[in-house]
């Protein structure tokens, strides 16, 4: 039987922070699966595109460490999401149509290049889904951030982030970066008011 390698229990303070206070972490470097995109996400073909490579080729790679020799098993980890504008007022919750994305998900640090692409050959004859040539591998690091867990669904964040901002701003430092989400919450399938996401602002 492959060894079972549990992500989330040995990354337990960035990807389960308490949802009642902010706090302080210190995010490594770590390698993940991403895409780059822009513009609403709710109306944008290429972000439900991005989403759907991303989880097909993580689910690949996943079986082919599970199936290798002394493989391991392990669960996929959850869709990530950094957020930005070009604009002057920084980001604007409400201003859809300008927003800049990358959605990645997080791959374990025995995952090689090689075997992202080995994976993708793989995909590609399987299914081939329209944004895998988009996915880029690459390491990605934030530093110390300031973290909590919002409840509920994305358009009630405001407040939120003005925590996290206010967090910041006490204790010394100023927000720098991109706008850090994780959604712990399929949020395909979960009620907008039951979701769960880590929100994260890294700070300097």
């Amino acid at each position: 039987m492959p060894k079972i390698l549990d992500l989330k229990k040995e990354c337990k303070q960035l990807y389960n922070p308490p949802s009642k206070k902010v706090v302080m972490v210190q995010v490594p470097s770590m390698n993940f699966l991403m895409v780059d995109g822009k513009g609403d996400p709710n109306k944008a073909a290429v972000f439900q595109e991005a989403i759907e490579a991303l989880y097909s080729l993580s689910y690949t790679i996943k079986f082919m460490i599970k199936k290798s020799e002394g493989g391991i098993d392990y669960a996929v980890m959850p869709l990530e999401g950094l957020w930005w504008t070009e604009d002057k007022d920084g980001f604007n919750l409400k201003k859809r149509s300008s927003w800049k994305w990358n959605l990645m998900i997080m791959q374990p640090d025995f995952v090689t290049g090689k075997t992202v692409n080995s994976a993708m050959k793989e995909l590609n004859k399987k299914k081939n889904p329209p944004a895998l040539p988009k996915i880029k591998y690459e390491k990605f690091a934030e530093g110390k951030s300031a973290q909590t867990i919002h409840i509920g669904p994305f358009s009630s964040e405001g407040p939120t982030i003005a925590g996290i901002h206010e967090f910041i701003l006490q204790s010394g430092s100023k927000p720098k970066g991109r706008h850090h989400e994780i959604y712990l919450s399929d949020f395909r399938r979960v009620a907008p008011e039951k979701m769960k996401t880590v929100v994260r602002q890294p700070m300097e």
